[in-house]
């Protein structure tokens, strides 16, 4: 019967289910259960399990720069990094907002790190996340243009609960890219929150536009009600 049972789970890939049934048959802890506590058992184990897959499906869909965490991050260099500003960000209550994030500072101080390990623990939370240098992103559109995606790959970033564009200002933005940028952060502005990261500080942002039409209606969007992570210090990988 309880080999029986086993295969009934499995043909429903009932993965979790079967695991602990295995654990249970082998500790010998089956007998002393009630039929009540076996269920709540059992249940709980499929759920947690179908809950690790969901939230490594969204961590591979994601394509972080780097696997981060927020346990691992370094309070202890001196880079201006505020650890209750962070703590408060854990929770994802500004992806439920749909607010901007906007970390910026020179190279090497953990941007990118930062912004990977609120990506990784949103999808931990069962948020949709996508991560994107942002040259990268443009090279993507362009290719999505000339097979006729575009449409259709503008509309699935936009559906993401949160938006990482990584490594902005670094390469210059031309006229196509400029209005792509504006579009992306239109469809986004108070429906999903985006994360900016930016070796060049905010002020120096509304240089990168030669358009200052383009320039105010991208700032106004970027910066309304946004939350800033201002780094400093020298580079990390300096010290390793």
């Amino acid at each position: 019967m309880q080999e029986q049972i086993k295969q009934t789970m499995r043909s429903l890939k009932m993965d979790g289910m079967t695991t602990l049934w295995d654990n249970l048959i082998e500790t010998h802890q089956l007998p002393h259960l009630s039929a009540e506590q076996l269920l709540q058992m059992l249940l709980q184990a499929e759920w947690e399990h179908r809950q690790g897959r969901r939230q490594d499906r969204l961590v591979r869909a994601a394509h972080f720069r780097y696997q981060s965490s927020l346990e691992e991050i370094d309070w202890q260099a001196s880079r201006n990094l505020d650890k209750s500003t962070l703590i408060q960000m854990s929770d994802c209550s500004f992806i439920k907002k749909a607010e901007t994030l906007i970390i910026t500072g020179p190279t090497g101080v953990g941007k990118s790190y930062i912004a990977s390990a609120i990506g990784h623990h949103a999808c931990q939370l069962g948020y949709k996340v996508n991560y994107f240098n942002l040259h990268k992103l443009f090279q993507k559109l362009r290719v999505a243009k000339a097979e006729g995606t575009y449409m259709r790959e503008v509309l699935r970033i936009a559906k993401q609960d949160l938006l990482i564009l990584d490594d902005f200002g670094i390469h210059p933005l031309d006229a196509n890219t400029r209005l792509e940028l504006l579009e992306i952060i239109e469809d986004r502005h108070g429906k999903n929150s985006t994360i900016m990261v930016s070796q060049l500080p905010v002020a120096k942002w509304y240089e990168l536009f030669e358009d200052s039409t383009i320039a105010d209606a991208l700032m106004d969007r970027l910066l309304h009600q946004a939350i800033r992570i201002e780094l400093k210090g020298e580079s990390l990988r300096k010290k390793r």
